[in-house]
């Protein structure tokens, strides 16, 4: 697995558990009526867009001097 891959793997992770933490400080907070598969759907979601676009954006970041 290249660095590229495993970094953007990582960022995917974070992005889900992050959006994990804020939906549970959310209901919470206020109360939500959604299920927990919705929640781990859209978690899932969220993390392969971030990995996604984190490996996308890595030549751009990197070439600039930003990694």
């Amino acid at each position: 697995m290249t660095p590229r891959t495993k970094s953007s793997l990582l960022w995917g992770l974070v992005g889900a558990l992050a959006f994990l933490v804020l939906v549970q400080g959310y209901d919470l907070a206020a109360g939500l009526t959604v299920g927990f598969g919705a929640r781990f759907a859209v978690a899932v979601l969220v993390g392969v867009v971030a990995a996604a676009l984190s490996y996308q954006l890595a030549p751009r970041l990197g070439s600039k001097g930003r990694t």
